[in-house]
């Protein structure tokens, strides 16, 4: 079982040259590039959310440290206090997603040893299996990911499986999905029709979306502007995407079909 530590490091002394614009690409991410995995393959990793961290524990990764608490709703406001800097110093790895507007906060606190790792977070389960892929090579985990993985794609076909047996009429539901939620109607084999987002729908939005009559709205629990399509008579589901204090990435995928399940008119 997986050892995470959840805490919260914080940045202290950050000069005023510090820029949010910081965060680079993987590819451009020297010190990840020339990055060589510990020699014992159980590098210490320190997470800016929980999301991260369950790419990690995919990945094969065993001592996680997570900064962003699971209770903040959205990750990204976040404000990282100044405090105790000693696990981003200490660590191997540091995970972020370049979203983030603290991304540059965290690499100025992780140091010279630590070895930086810009994650594309996306819960589409193509992407998903490519970045643990990537971070088990980094890590020098890949034995564990491959476990990982094989279990996943069990789950993964079972879940879709019962998404289309719950099907209204055995006909596969349309959709209206947020930008960053689209993978839930993958899942369930949905029709998308439409999407929307990050920002609230226009007014000229909400009418294209409407007349397409969907069935459903796949709503992104963290970055909701209430009801998306209001008299359209589509059923609005929450979708999370970050996982728990766990870190574990298929309960994310579980809640998301029983969320859709229930709404198509299932148990």
């Amino acid at each position: 079982m997986a050892r995470t530590r959840v805490r919260i490091p914080s940045l202290l002394a950050l000069s005023a040259a510090l820029l949010l614009t910081a965060a680079c690409g993987n590819n451009d991410n020297p010190t990840e590039d020339s990055a060589a995995s510990p020699k014992d393959g159980k590098p210490s990793v320190v997470v800016t959310t929980t999301w991260e961290g369950a790419f990690a524990k995919a990945a094969g990764a065993e001592d996680i440290t997570v900064i962003v608490p699971q209770s903040v709703h959205h990750a990204p406001d976040y404000d990282p206090k100044p405090s105790d800097l000693a696990a981003v110093a200490k660590a191997d790895f540091v995970l972020y997603a370049p979203f983030e507007p603290y991304a540059a906060k965290i690499k100025e606190a992780a140091g010279s040893k630590a070895k930086l790792v810009e994650v594309e977070l996306d819960n589409d389960p193509t992407k998903v299996s490519a970045e643990v892929g990537r971070l088990a090579g980094l890590f020098g985990t890949a034995e564990a990911a491959t476990q990982w993985k094989t279990g996943f794609d069990t789950e993964y076909a079972k879940l879709n499986q019962e998404l289309q047996a719950a099907w209204p009429g055995g006909r596969s539901p349309s959709v209206v999905t947020q930008v960053f939620t689209a993978w839930s109607a993958k899942l369930a084999g949905a029709t998308a029709v439409g999407t929307y987002g990050p920002e609230a729908v226009t007014p000229a939005q909400l009418a294209d979306l409407s007349a397409k009559k969907p069935q459903l709205v796949l709503d992104n629990a963290h970055m909701s502007t209430g009801t998306v399509l209001p008299d359209s008579g589509a059923k609005q589901v929450k979708i999370v995407n970050y996982p728990g204090e766990d870190l574990d990435l298929l309960t994310v995928y579980r809640n998301a079909a029983a969320e859709l399940k229930k709404a198509m008119g299932g148990s």
